[in-house]
């Protein structure tokens, strides 16, 4: 799953892809209704690419994450953010056995939720077809 470019900026709905870069901002586009905006370098944002979630061994890749909801899922959306606490843990749990429950909160679960469902339904999760091949190549 290739991330790159895809940010999310605090305080804002959505996900958003980096247009251009300049000296003193950003150019991005929401995902969702492509409308492109500015943001400054007083704006917190964080590349989806450099987000991870903590494992009892090591720091799993949000790209990972996204790989194996893709799986189970057979490329389609999944649960709700909304759902219940139970059937997200659950539902996370199944996803990412080891997931640190102590470090991982919540509303980390619910975030990666809603940002695939987000891309999912703009079409910009897609199977990684050289990683299917190369498995297919090893049965």
């Amino acid at each position: 799953m290739n991330l790159e470019s895809i940010i999310n900026i605090t305080g804002k709905k959505g996900l958003y892809k980096v247009i251009s870069r300049n000296q003193h901002s950003l150019i991005v586009e929401n995902i969702e209704n492509k409308k492109r905006e500015p943001i400054y370098s007083h704006m917190q944002a964080n590349m989806l690419e450099e987000i991870g979630i903590y494992t009892y061994e090591e720091t799993k890749p949000l790209s990972e994450i996204f790989d194996e909801i893709y799986k189970k899922e057979n490329g389609k959306t999944t649960i709700s953010h909304k759902s219940s606490k139970e059937e997200l843990t659950s539902f996370f749990r199944h996803i990412v056995p080891e997931y640190d429950e102590e470090r991982v909160y919540l509303s980390d679960i619910k975030k990666v939720i809603q940002w695939y469902n987000l891309m999912q339904e703009n079409k910009m999760i897609m199977q990684n077809k050289k990683k299917n091949k190369e498995n297919e190549n090893s049965n």
